[in-house]
């Protein structure tokens, strides 16, 4: 019997739901995996009627990090520090290629994390837009107990998401975290239910595919440059974003309508 596929993907509406499907490995990252991963997210960023990605996962774990008795996509063990650091750059199954594409999609990806989330599968979801945590969710970087740190965003957007302080709870201290402590930290932005999550994860993902794809790709780009620039030069990233949207057709005629309806609301209300 062949084995099932690593990561199921349909469409509900504007929605692309990309499901992590090994849970009798814990949905461990193989290549597999991945490789069908970034077909589904070539899918979203090339299909204009797709406004949203989600990514979930089945199982008792979100997903447990890289599949490492599957193999990591190297040709050869490294056996030097700067074959290490091209390993990590350009093999992994395409992790890095596979998160920056995920950044720079000009619409939102969102994943829900049901269970525990560890490793690489934390990695992955920090490169998402936006994090729903189950009540019994939790995060982990295990990296530590094999005397290693999390290289593939555990540390770079780590950091940038939660603080160094948090960071270093997560990282050099090697302990987890649940879901509420999540929220708090800055991690996650919602902490749902588990017995409504799967419903208000999909309430969430509906309400983001009605929102105006202009602003939201817009916004996208705009946060992440000021948040790596000075204030002065962060407000001309907010200028220059919105001397683009406010000549979109659009958004005039929005604001057209908007205007003359509190002009008939004020004289009605005379």
């Amino acid at each position: 019997m062949s084995e099932a596929p690593h990561l199921l993907v349909e469409e509900q509406g504007a929605i692309l739901i990309a499901t992590l499907n090994r849970p009798e490995k814990l949905n461990a990252l193989s290549a597999q995996l991945m490789g069908l991963f970034e077909q589904a997210l070539h899918r979203f960023r090339d299909t204009p009627e797709l406004k949203v990605m989600l990514v979930r996962a089945t199982g008792r774990f979100f997903c447990t990090g890289a599949d490492l008795r599957g193999g990591d996509g190297r040709a050869a063990p490294a056996t030097t520090g700067s074959a290490i650091r091209e390993n990590h750059r350009i093999r992994l199954n395409g992790m890095h290629r596979i998160y920056d594409e995920m950044e720079a999609i000009e619409k939102p990806i969102v994943v829900a994390h049901h269970a525990t989330c560890m490793g690489g599968g934390l990695e992955l979801s920090l490169s998402c837009d936006f994090r729903l945590a189950a009540k019994s969710a939790s995060y982990a970087f295990p990296e530590g107990k094999f005397g290693v740190i999390p290289a593939s965003n555990g540390v770079s957007r780590l950091a940038r998401m939660v603080g160094t302080h948090w960071a270093r709870y997560l990282i050099m201290a090697n302990l987890p975290v649940n879901a509420d402590r999540a929220l708090m930290m800055g991690l996650v932005h919602e902490v749902f239910p588990d017995e409504s999550f799967e419903e208000d994860v999909m309430k969430f993902c509906r309400h983001l595919a009605a929102q105006n794809g202009e602003q939201m790709g817009t916004a996208k780009l705009a946060i992440e440059l000021a948040r790596d620039v000075g204030l002065a030069q962060a407000r001309n990233v907010e200028r220059m974003a919105n001397s683009a949207l406010m000549l979109n057709p659009a958004y005039l005629e929005g604001i057209r309508r908007y205007v003359e309806g509190i002009g008939k609301g004020s004289k009605g209300g005379d």
